[in-house]
């Protein structure tokens, strides 16, 4: 008879900055990219922003596959419904990981932290957030669903001040009129006054509306 079984060990991953800490630098940026992403392509959404003034820090899913069946375009995943609990347990820990040395330290001088999930991004980082309870000055939930386990007690450490943006384009096919209704009205319960949703004419990809107030 099969029987499954874990083990633990040491495992390396890969991440992308964009930009150099400096003086100068007012914004600490934590963005998680959708299915089918490499980081150091989803960071170059984020070279808009004043290079100066922005520090962009993006980890990377740690299942890769081939995209097509000539084998040529490579994308991640962060998890499936497989082991999706050991899965995420393994993400918290490498975002952990990833947050207390290229983030943490930095957060000095009145130095704001904004956190961004695209797509599969906001299941991985709603959750790491709802563990982990960092201060921040924006939450953008970029065309991604809000974990169902996850409850307005897990948000209830979250400051005045801070802000949770719901972003999505009008003609994503992925989100189907109820399934929006239904999200939107979570939302509302979850992070009460501190949401903002808003939309933008487009299918499921990123846009760059939210960086109108920062560049």
């Amino acid at each position: 008879m099969a029987r499954q079984k874990r083990i633990t060990y040491t495992t390396t991953n890969t991440y992308h900055t964009l930009n150099t800490i400096t003086k100068d630098t007012e914004n600490i940026w934590f963005v998680i990219h959708g299915l089918g992403y490499l980081s150091k392509y989803f960071i170059k959404h984020f070279e808009p922003l004043d290079a100066k003034k922005n520090f962009i820090v993006a980890p990377q899913a740690p299942s890769k596959y081939y995209q097509d069946k000539a084998y040529k375009y490579v994308g991640a995943c962060w998890l499936t419904r497989e082991e999706r609990d050991l899965e995420m347990e393994n993400n918290i820990n490498y975002l952990n990981t990833l947050y207390i040395k290229e983030i943490e330290p930095y957060l000095t001088e009145g130095r704001k932290l904004y956190l961004l999930g695209f797509s599969q991004g906001v299941s991985i980082l709603t959750r790491w957030l709802a563990r982990t309870q960092v201060d921040f000055k924006t939450l953008y939930l970029h065309s991604g669903k809000l974990p169902d386990n996850l409850s307005k007690k897990d948000f209830e450490f979250i400051k005045p001040g801070s802000k949770v943006e719901f972003v999505y384009g009008n003609n994503d096919e992925l989100i189907t009129e109820k399934r929006l209704k239904d999200e939107k009205n979570r939302l509302n319960d979850v992070f009460t006054d501190k949401i903002h949703i808003c939309s933008f004419n487009g299918k499921h990809e990123f846009n760059s509306l939210i960086f109108n107030d920062l560049i």
